[in-house]
Order: structure tokens, then C-alpha cells, then sequence
């Protein structure tokens, strides 16, 4: 539910999103039979609009969701099929919606007079230059830097696409910046970067870095995006945040918060594993032990995460084993997952079965969060057992990054601290009234979190992975 209204996309699972235009006969049971054809085919019916008539037929605009090609496909050949219906037009929603693209640069200062553009350009704007050159500090009063980010993608791992290149993710750091610009009034440019070299990316970011308050790193695959954005960070005097990581690392904390208080927990409680070692996965494990968690077990492909193994091991693995798997357990997921009572998914589709929560100690809290399609179905997770089931519908990172920003740049933070975010995740989990998460859509949320996250900057706190007591078992 959103502002009280069902949201259909994430119920029926939704990718596409299609209108048809319909010359239906106007005849008792027509209506009827177009429907149940379209739903015999795999569609889902939304609004139904009149648009016409005349003395025989109905013209209808009808909304169909449907969650794949083949779907999509098999809807449309069903209703040329009806010999009682006339296809007039298709149209594609999401596609419509992005025509133009999604955002957008606009002057903040009218330009109607010849004194408007001196001011605005030249000459007048020479005076606010030659101040900018001897205090480079007023530039965060007399320029947009204080609140402009880089959204900065390779498009190598766009969400559940993989490495379809820079220019196929631009749709997606389009909306990354029109939801910074909507709900916080960050202004935000993606730039698109045709390189997989760490080192190009680094170079380049940094040579552009300061004409932006913040970096967003988005969608640039493991193990890559840990060496940028470490590096970056240490190289820049502003924040560096991946928000594959962190951003998706917050909201799943702020959720477990309250799923812990539900099931009666603490943190200390939790005997907890994690499946997927990518850019999720491993920035949730590193909140989570920060949070309180210490027993805690990262699986992959492989199996679990520990300093004894060798198999598939790479620098940024060998650095999580070193704070989580305490007892050095092996063995796959459907080994480790038993008598657990926390299980945060960020892997594959249906990786995870029914009998995996069962073996679950009772009462468990099931975040299956692969997208599009979870590692198991939320109905059947509760069917199983769990107490507290959620998929990646339901804990969406839009929730923490722009209040994250917004309070980042409001604080003139040199980068996202850990308490930074345990700060954004703890306003989350406090403005959530029904469910584990708050409505998106309420900006009155983002203004929380942008508080809490600039009351929480402090530049003699730079940590920003587990503490020091954690990370000595390395």
C-alpha cells in the first residue's frame, strides 16, 4: 500500500506496464471474455477506461501488468485473436514515462531582463569568480557544488540486468537523480564511464570530483566497486558512497530492527547468514557486526566465507572472513542456514527452498531481497516457519540514500561514516508504522533521515567498517 492505494507493479510483480486501446463489441459478456482471455494469457488487469463509443462497439483503454516478455507477447497475439476486438493501439507505460528521459537542468534564477543575464553571466559573474579564486570556500554559498552529486556508473551490474554498459543504465541513474531531486532537492549528473579499469574510474573521478558536493558510485560490479570506492574515498575530501552497498546495507539494518523488536531479540541473539558475497552482501555483513551481530556467516557460491578457505577467495573475501564466521563453520547454504535465526538473501532467484527456512530455529526472520525475483517466495517463507519474511519489494535502498545525501552535504561531511548510517537506518526503523519500513513516498521520512544523518557527522569519527575489535581476528 502507498498513501492508502494499492500499488499494483510490486503486487503482480510487475516489469511491463501496458495500456491497450480496444474497439470491443458492446454486446452482454464481451467485456467479460476480453478480460479472462488476457488473464488465461498471464496479464493482470488494472484500470478499465471508457474512451469511445458508437451505435455497435465500446472503445476501452485497459492496463495490463505483466512480469515478462513471453507474457507480454502471449497478451497481445490473445486479444488480435478475438474476432469480437479491435487492437487500436499499445502502449508501453514504463517506456512513455522515460521518453525524454526522466530529469533535466533548469535555471534556479529568472532570466527576464539584460541585467538578469549580466548578473547571471558575464560581466557581473567575474566578481563572484575572483572571490571563489582567493576563498575557495565560498564556493558552497555562491555555486551549486554544496548540492550536486556525481551519480557515476560503468554498467556493469544494473540491477538485475548484469553488465549491460554504461549508456543501457543511464534510465537508471536518471532515476537515482530525479528521486534525489524530488524528495531532498539534491541535484544529481549521472556520468556514464565506458572503462572496467578500477584505475581509469578512479582517475577520472577524481580529476572531476570537485565540481560535486558528494559520489554516488552505482551499479559497477564486485569486487571492483570495494577498491574504487575505498580508494576514492581515501584520495577525495568529500563522501564516496556505493550505493549498492550502503544504501541497501541501511535499509536492510533499519528493517531488522524492527523485526527484531517483533520477535523479541537483540542483536546478540541472532545467529545469522548471509547469502551473496557481491556489493550487498558484504556491506550488510560489515553493518551488521557493527550492529551487535557476531555470530554471523557469509555464504556464496562455494559455500561459507572463512579464513580456512581457499576456494574463491580474493582480497575483499579474505577481509570478510576476518570479522564474520567466528566459529569457522563450512559447508553450503543449506547446511549453514540450519537452526539460524536470521537469514538476509542478496544472490539469485529461487536459491533458497522451503525445507532451508524449516530447518530454521523457530520463529526466524527470512530478507529474501534478490531482484527482480527473490531466493524464495515471502508466502512461502511464512508458510515455513519464519516470523518476519520480506522480499526486495518491501526494503527498497530509495529509502536511505537521498536522506543519507541530503544530510552528507547539509553537514559538509568529508565522507558516510558508520554512524552516519546507523543513524539513517535508526530513523527509518523509527518512522515505520505499519510494517518494517516507512512509506517511501513521505517526505517528511527523508527530511528525518537527513537530519539524523547530519546530526550524526562528526570529523573525528572516520570509521567506516566494523571496529577495531572486530577486525583484529584478520
Amino acid at each position: 500500500m502507498t498513501n492508502g492505494l494499492p500499488n499494483w507493479q510490486e503486487r503482480y510483480n510487475a516489469k511491463f506496464i501496458l495500456t491497450i486501446r480496444v474497439r470491443v463489441l458492446d454486446a452482454p459478456g464481451k467485456l467479460a471474455e476480453l478480460l479472462e482471455t488476457v488473464a488465461e494469457a498471464g496479464a493482470s488487469v488494472g484500470d478499465i477506461r471508457i474512451a469511445g463509443a458508437d451505435s455497435t462497439h465500446k472503445v476501452r483503454d485497459v492496463q495490463l501488468f505483466l512480469t515478462d516478455e513471453p507474457r507480454r507477447k502471449a497478451a497481445i497475439a490473445a486479444v488480435e485473436g478475438l474476432d469480437f476486438v479491435e487492437l487500436l493501439r499499445v502502449t508501453d507505460e514504463v517506456l512513455e514515462i522515460h521518453r525524454g528521459g526522466t530529469i533535466e537542468t533548469r535555471a534556479r534564477v529568472p532570466l527576464a531582463t539584460v541585467m538578469d543575464l549580466r548578473m547571471v553571466y558575464t560581466p557581473g559573474v567575474a566578481s563572484v569568480c575572483e572571490l571563489i579564486a582567493h576563498a575557495p570556500e565560498a564556493a558552497r554559498t555562491y555555486t551549486t557544488i554544496a548540492n550536486r552529486i556525481a551519480i557515476v556508473t560503468n554498467g556493469t551490474a544494473v540491477l538485475g540486468l548484469g553488465d549491460i554498459g554504461p549508456v543501457a543504465g543511464m534510465p537508471v541513474m536518471e532515476g537515482k537523480a530525479a528521486i534525489l531531486a524530488h524528495f531532498v532537492g539534491v541535484s544529481a549528473e549521472p556520468v556514464l564511464l565506458n572503462s572496467k579499469n578500477p584505475d581509469e574510474i578512479i582517475d577520472v573521478v577524481e580529476h572531476i570530483a570537485p565540481g560535486y558536493g558528494a559520489i554516488q558510485l552505482e551499479d559497477i560490479a564486485a569486487p571492483a566497486c570495494f577498491e574504487i570506492e575505498e580508494r576514492l574515498q581515501a584520495r577525495l575530501d568529500r563522501p564516496v558512497f556505493h550505493d549498492d552497498q550502503h544504501g541497501t546495507a541501511t535499509v536492510a539494518v533499519a528493517g531488522l530492527i524492527n523485526a527484531l523488536e517483533q520477535t523479541g531479540r537483540s542483536p546478540a541473539d541472532c545467529r545469522g547468514v548471509i547469502l551473496g558475497a557481491g556489493a550487498a552482501g558484504q556491506a550488510i555483513a560489515r553493518f551488521l557486526v557493527d550492529f551487535g551481530i557476531r555470530d554471523l556467516v557469509v555464504c556464496d557460491s562455494k559455500g561459507a566465507i572463512s579464513l580456512n578457505r581457499t576456494k574463491g577467495m580474493d582480497e575483499w573475501k579474505r577481509r570478510l572472513a576476518g570479522f564474520t564466521n567466528p566459529d569457522g563453520v563450512d559447508g553450503a547454504i543449506a547446511d549453514v542456514i540450519t537452526d539460524r535465526n536470521l537469514f538476509i538473501g542478496v544472490s539469485r532467484p529461487n536459491s533458497v527452498t522451503r525445507a532451508m527456512i524449516e530447518s530454521m530455529a523457530p520463529d526466524s526472520i527470512v530478507f529474501a531481497l534478490a531482484n527482480p525475483v527473490s531466493e524464495i517466495p515471502v508466502s512461502e517463507a511464512l508458510a515455513a516457519g519464519a516470523a518476519v519474511a520480506v522480499d526486495g519489494r518491501g526494503m527498497n535502498n530509495a529509502l536511505a540514500y537521498p536522506g543519507i545525501f541530503r544530510g552528507a552535504l547539509d553537514a559538509a561531511a568529508t565522507q558516510i561514516t558508520a554512524a552516519m548510517k546507523l543513524a539513517a537506518a535508526r530513523t527509518l526503523a523509527a518512522c515505520a508504522t505499519d510494517g518494517l519500513l516507512p512509506d517511501m513516498l513521505d517526505h517528511a521520512v527523508h527530511a528525518q533521515v537527513s537530519a539524523a544523518v547530519a546530526a550524526a557527522w562528526n570529523p573525528a569519527d572516520t570509521r567506516t567498517e566494523p571496529s577495531a575489535r572486530v577486525a583484529a581476528r584478520t
